[in-house]
């Protein structure tokens, strides 16, 4: 399991992208996209630094160095302290803090991104309408993209082989659930940090997710 030992803090830094050029269609939505953005992004943001939402600072994004061995791209979860590392090719990994599932929804495992997507559309799952109809039935149809989407800004896509697990990482529109077990089976993470992740991120990519602490409710 990666867990603080196997990491050590050095210096924050975040990387993204201007949206790509496209027909008609694409860039209205990508004009859509950037307000989008600025909205979930903080005045003057520093990823380093800003943390308009309250939680721990330890859960701001931060450069550490990650063990040998481990593949350039990859994501890995400890879900015991809440961390998501996106392995670098210099040998250090980007740090997040995280949300992960409540109880016995949480599912770890070895995943592969095989999709990738801004503002997506959210449609709650089979399972999550037959556990709480009173909340989810209303969404069966989906709920479009935008700051109020419990996707959020960004999503990724976890697949078993061409099979779609429907587990996301995926922004949240409540940041303040960053450090806690609050999804229904995704990795939650600040809208504002999984923009910056978002394109660093390949297709084709595994995401291991590490076992959670037992709860009482799994």
């Amino acid at each position: 399991m990666l867990t603080r030992r196997h990491f050590i803090t050095t210096s924050a830094a975040l990387f993204s992208s201007a949206p790509l050029a496209g027909p008609v269609w694409a860039e209205a939505s990508a004009s859509q996209w950037a307000k989008w953005d600025a909205r979930v992004t903080p005045a003057n943001y520093d990823p380093a630094t800003s943390n308009p939402w309250g939680f721990h600072p330890r859960y701001l994004p931060q450069r550490v160095q990650a063990n040998d061995g481990l593949t350039p791209g990859d994501i890995h979860v400890d879900a015991i302290a809440r961390y998501l590392y996106h392995i670098q090719a210099d040998g250090t990994a980007m740090r997040y803090g995280v949300s992960i599932a409540r109880g016995n929804l949480y599912e770890h495992g070895t995943y592969t991104i095989r999709r990738k997507a801004k503002w997506p559309k959210w449609t709650p799952t089979k399972d999550m309408i037959e556990r709480d109809p009173a909340q989810f039935e209303q969404y069966a149809d989906g709920v479009p993209g935008g700051p109020t989407n419990p996707l959020g800004s960004r999503a990724l896509y976890l697949f078993v082989g061409n099979r779609d697990t429907y587990l996301r990482i995926h922004g949240t529109p409540h940041p303040k659930s960053i450090g806690g077990r609050a999804s229904s089976g995704c990795v939650r993470m600040v809208m504002a940090h999984i923009i910056g992740l978002y394109d660093q991120v390949e297709p084709g990519a595994q995401a291991i997710l590490y076992p959670a602490e037992v709860t009482a409710s799994s």
